[in-house]
């Protein structure tokens, strides 16, 4: 061992999205050895340096701050070098994250399946029978109709891809169905709440509003647990939820029946937290 104590990381930037904060920083030199960083978090600007604040250790100059909830949320940031031998560096300079508001808490919902709660519990199949259960339960997918079907027995948590052996690899699409007294003026939002994805290949999805392609997605790579864990808000969880919330033209709605497909075109299976669209303005 040298005798230095560690050196403090400089340069932490946080960028904020729905639900979850991602940080960044310079890793530090590895003389004396660094061991892992340590990330404290607060509401205050003023973070106190204890196990209460302590959120999450890693040896990477990353760190992704998520289970924050759909509403914005302010926190700051201080992280600490701590080196093989257990020596700690001077706290870095606080760092300001922000994240976004969430289209569930700004928007009015039309229809709804699951409950934006960082959850797959409510879900059909749910937490882990996706891979056994699914083909003989959902074999054209899953086609779901708003205020009639139950999401704990007509919507799978677990939406396979084409690299799915147990899908039989091919592609399997999710159909929202829900009325609307008349044609929206207005874009409508929708969001799809995942607890989880796989890692390596979280691939990619189409989304459709009435036979009308509107947009192929890229889901955020997960930690390829969703298909047997439903609760991402378990303290030490390894789930890694992600979030995709889009605008939808409005000229693509009209009165009565409307259908939302999600069509997964590459890639392993995702999990479901809830799916919903929103009324904007």
């Amino acid at each position: 061992m040298s005798g230095r104590d560690p050196r403090p990381v400089t340069g932490v930037r946080t960028e904020g999205r729905i639900g979850a904060v991602d940080l960044t920083w310079r890793l530090t030199p590895w003389e004396p050895l660094v061991d892992h960083y340590a990330i404290h978090a607060a509401e205050s600007a003023d973070v106190e340096i204890s196990e209460r604040t302590l959120i999450g250790k890693t040896v990477y100059g990353r760190f992704t701050h998520d289970t924050l909830g759909p509403r914005s949320r302010t926190l700051h940031y201080r992280i600490v070098t701590v080196d093989a031998g257990g020596g700690r560096s001077r706290p870095s300079r606080t760092a300001k994250g922000v994240s976004t508001a969430s289209m569930v808490v700004a928007g009015t919902p039309i229809a709804q399946v699951g409950e934006f709660d960082s959850k797959s519990l409510e879900l059909a199949l749910a937490p882990d029978r996706g891979q056994r259960d699914y083909v003989s339960r959902f074999p054209d997918g899953v086609d779901f109709l708003h205020g009639a079907d139950d999401p704990a027995q007509d919507w799978c948590y677990l939406h396979p891809g084409p690299a799915d052996a147990w899908g039989g690899r091919r592609r399997h699409t999710f159909r929202l169905r829900f009325s609307l007294e008349e044609a929206p003026s207005a874009p409508l939002g929708l969001a799809i709440w995942l607890i989880d994805t796989h890692a390596s290949l979280a691939g990619t999805a189409t989304i459709a509003v009435n036979g009308a392609d509107i947009e192929e997605v890229e889901f955020r790579g997960g930690a390829t647990r969703g298909s047997l864990e439903g609760d991402a808000t378990v303290p030490g969880t390894a789930l890694r939820p992600s979030f995709v919330e889009r605008e939808l033209p409005a000229a693509n709605f009209r009165a009565g029946e409307n259908v939302i497909a999600i069509t997964k075109t590459s890639g392993s299976w995702h999990a479901y937290d809830a799916v919903g669209v929103f009324r904007l303005d």
